[in-house]
């Protein structure tokens, strides 16, 4: 399993246009093929020129993040998305080395 991890700074008076967005895409985003969940994180520490959040999903191995990410739907979603951003994104995949839930 593959955790991909997006952080993202936007300017504050997107968010908003920004939330409509993901609230839009997550369900396509979850059903595409090897998506296992999306999620939507914000930063709490508010700035008042920027605003931090991050994405986080789960898929079932490499291949299929790559073909996401290679679609017509990331493509489509990401454009509409930087053009809100107020800093540079960064991401990360990641795999689970431990762990521990009670």
């Amino acid at each position: 399993m593959i955790t991909r991890i997006v952080k993202m700074i936007f300017k504050p008076e997107l968010t908003e246009a920004f939330e409509a967005l993901f609230a839009e895409r997550k369900d396509l985003i979850a059903g595409f093929e090897g998506c296992q969940s999306v999620e939507l994180l914000k930063e709490t520490q508010v700035k008042k020129d920027e605003a931090v959040y991050f994405t986080r999903s789960i898929w079932i191995d490499e291949e299929s993040l790559e073909r996401y990410r290679n679609s017509d739907l990331f493509a489509d979603t990401w454009k509409h998305t930087k053009s809100k951003f107020a800093g540079k994104p960064a991401a990360w995949s990641t795999k689970i080395v431990a762990s521990k839930f009670e």
